[in-house]
Parts: structure tokens; C-alpha cells; sequence
């Protein structure tokens, strides 16, 4: 009898504990967007618009 009801609140106490964990794994590990964004203009579009902007200085 004791071990029929142990098994029966074995399935909602792993549920809990899984959701547990998650939400332990995704606060200790923020998502900072800022560390993905590029900071400017890379060499592919200075090079591509190099050339357009010595030719309006003159």
C-alpha cells in the first residue's frame, strides 16, 4: 500500500523537479544580446563603399 502511493507521487515530484531545473539552468544563463550584435560596419562594406565616398569629396 505505502509503496503503490510513494510510485503515484513519484510522476508529479519529477515533473516539478525537471521544470525546476529548467528554469535554474535558463536564470543562471542569461541571454545578453548585446555580445552579438556587430559594433559597425565590417571590411566588406568599407570596401564596397570606399570608393562612393572618395568620389563625392571630389
Amino acid at each position: 500500500m505505502l509503496l503503490a502511493s510513494l510510485s503515484l507521487f513519484r510522476q508529479p515530484l519529477t515533473f516539478v523537479a525537471s521544470k525546476w531545473q529548467t528554469l535554474v539552468r535558463v536564470a543562471g544563463n542569461p541571454y545578453r544580446p548585446e555580445l552579438h550584435y556587430m559594433r559597425g560596419p565590417g571590411p566588406k562594406w568599407r570596401a564596397k563603399y570606399q570608393a562612393s565616398r572618395l568620389d563625392r569629396s571630389l
